[in-house]
C-alpha cells in the first residue's frame, strides 16, 4: 500500500507545472513598453480576468507577475519588470501551439496594452 501511496504522489508531481517551470520555455513575447509595470499590469489583468477567471496577479520586487493556472498547471505566465525606460515584457506559454481557452484573448492582451 505504501508503495502504491508513492507512486501515485510521484504521478500527481509529474504533471504539475509551476509558474517558475514555465520560464524556462522560449517566450512567446518579449517586448517592451514604456508604461511603467503598474500601470501596464493594470491594463492587462482586467483583460486577462474577463479571459480566464483563473487568472493571477502579484507585485514583485521588480514589477509585476501574472499567471493563470488550472488543474496545477500554469498555463500562461507574463513577466512585468522595471526598466529605465518603461518595462520590459516576457510572456511564457505552456504549449504556445495549442488552443487552450481564452488563449488568443490573453496573448491580444499582452500586445494591446503595450
Amino acid at each position: 500500500m505504501k508503495l502504491f501511496v508513492g507512486a501515485l504522489a510521484v504521478a500527481l508531481l509529474v504533471g504539475c507545472v509551476s509558474p517558475s517551470d514555465l520560464e524556462k520555455n522560449d517566450p512567446s513575447v518579449k517586448t517592451s513598453t514604456t508604461k511603467d509595470p503598474k500601470r501596464y499590469a493594470l491594463c492587462v489583468f482586467p483583460k486577462w480576468q474577463s479571459e480566464r477567471t483563473d487568472s493571477s496577479m502579484v507585485e514583485t520586487e521588480t514589477g509585476y507577475r501574472l499567471w493563470v493556472a488550472s488543474n496545477n498547471m500554469a498555463d500562461e505566465l507574463l513577466e512585468i519588470k522595471k526598466t529605465s525606460s518603461g518595462s520590459s515584457v516576457t510572456l511564457h506559454q505552456r504549449m504556445a501551439w495549442s488552443a487552450m481557452p481564452g488563449r488568443s484573448g490573453i496573448e491580444s492582451a499582452v500586445k494591446s496594452c503595450l
